[in-house]
């Protein structure tokens, strides 16, 4: 079966997607510590960045038998901060928000400066992993990165994601991303490849 990617529109439907896929990881975990508060905050939280990057960056789909199966959200740094962030995740987020900002803090201080692509979510719907959707995204933004001679950067949010960035040209950077009494987080950097 040939899965097909194209450009997103709706960042709620993007939103949506990544929420599901993280809602058990452990970074959401330590962010939201209760399951049943996970789904809704996680849901705005990432239909806001995915709606940023529909004007400062691209949000792939990919699609299977014409169903939706993953998404990735790319920016190209650097970019302009989202207007209103703080108050918005402190509307949407509540007694979790002082969480959300020492990750933000953590992901800033590690966060190269130098112009690259950021990776910053990429997910598969349930049901849908195993099957090289993760590195057919990947691909797609990849190819366009190196005809630019532009790096890319992330942080992976699991030993099993690492290890999928590794294959695709992504190195270990120096400092891991320690959360307190919580997971790590591998900043990876990925130099162009003409």
């Amino acid at each position: 079966m040939t899965a097909e990617i194209t450009r997103m529109t709706d960042a709620a439907v993007v939103g949506g997607v990544i929420a599901d896929t993280f809602r058990m990881d452990a970074i959401s975990t330590w962010l939201i510590p209760p399951v049943e508060d996970r789904p809704p905050i996680q849901h705005a939280f990432f239909s806001m960045y995915a709606a940023h990057a529909l004007d400062h960056g691209d949000v792939y789909g990919i699609h299977e038998a014409g169903e939706l199966a993953g998404v990735a959200v790319w920016f190209t740094a650097p970019y302009p901060e989202i207007p209103g962030h703080d108050e918005a995740v402190a509307g949407f987020a509540g007694e979790h928000a002082g969480r959300f900002g020492i990750l933000g803090e953590q992901m800033e201080k590690l966060h190269p400066h130098e112009p690259h692509g950021y990776l910053a979510f990429i997910a598969l719907v349930q049901g849908r992993m195993g099957r090289g959707l993760g590195s057919q995204l990947l691909r797609e933004h990849h190819r366009r990165l190196d005809a630019e001679g532009m790096p890319a950067y992330l942080e992976a949010s699991s030993e099993a994601s690492r290890r999928l960035y590794l294959r695709h040209g992504y190195v270990d950077m120096p400092e891991l991303l320690r959360l307190p009494d919580g997971p790590v987080m591998y900043p990876m950097w990925r130099a162009p490849n003409p």
